[in-house]
């Protein structure tokens, strides 16, 4: 059933970005790319973030997943200050709030399906019986349940990211942060795999998607639009202009 999701005032702040800044230094110069971003993302959202090449939209996904710190500004994810937290703390965050899913799938080739899910579990020191056992309950929810046994090579691509989701989800993330997750797919699995985004997010789970693709951007419900490192678009997707 689906979660009942209450008015965005009323739910938690789950991403909170206040003028974050970030630079690239090379010898004695510095390349901004991102000027000052001010961003609040509540659980239970579900938003794209798009921008041109250049637009610091790699960077900014970056920092989302605790992979970059930013030069200044701050960083909160699901009430901890990001630059606050050492190398371990981060790791744990990385494994445990944030679910990833990326444009390359990132499977094991020749492990299983059933064990290629499990093992965030096992990185978090969950025993093998239990992670399997939860690994096959997120490989299920994705529509995978019969190909636990299988290895990536012999199912489709679409599949594939849809393992790449299950796998992200087994973690009982708080967030789960999508760069360009149909970049491999073409246009009818691209809609299969962003209709199992809408499911998630109707069941209650927080999702951003990272993209340049207007038609995977039309599937959210809030747009933040960048260029040249500031935001210039944040609102309900129905009022963008795409």
């Amino acid at each position: 059933m689906s979660a009942v999701l209450q008015p965005q005032a009323a739910r938690d702040v789950l991403i909170q970005l206040s003028d974050v800044r970030k630079s690239y230094f090379s010898a004695e110069v510095e390349t901004p790319v991102l000027h000052g971003i001010n961003v609040t993302i509540h659980q239970g959202e579900f938003v794209a973030i798009m921008g041109q090449s250049g637009s610091g939209k790699s960077t900014l996904m970056n920092i989302l997943g605790c992979l970059d710190t930013p030069t200044s500004g701050s960083y909160v994810l699901n009430g901890k200050e990001t630059s606050k937290l050492n190398d371990n703390e981060l790791a744990r965050v990385r494994n445990q709030t944030i679910g990833f899913v990326f444009q390359g799938f990132n499977l094991l080739k020749r492990m299983p399906l059933i064990d290629n899910v499990s093992l965030p579990l096992l990185y978090a020191g969950v025993p093998m019986t239990e992670a399997r056992r939860r690994g096959a309950e997120k490989l299920a929810q994705t529509g995978l349940g019969a190909f636990t046994k299988r290895l990536p090579n012999q199912i489709s691509g679409g599949q594939q990211q849809r393992v790449a989701i299950a796998r992200a989800l087994v973690c009982e993330p708080a967030l789960i942060l999508a760069d360009e997750p149909t970049g491999n797919l073409d246009t009818a699995t691209s809609g299969e795999i962003m209709s199992l985004f809408t499911r998630l997010n109707d069941e209650g789970m927080s999702i951003l998607i990272v993209t340049h693709e207007l038609d995977v951007a039309k599937y959210a419900k809030r747009l933040v639009r960048l260029k040249d490192g500031l935001v210039t678009f944040d609102g309900p997707i129905a009022d963008a202009q795409l």
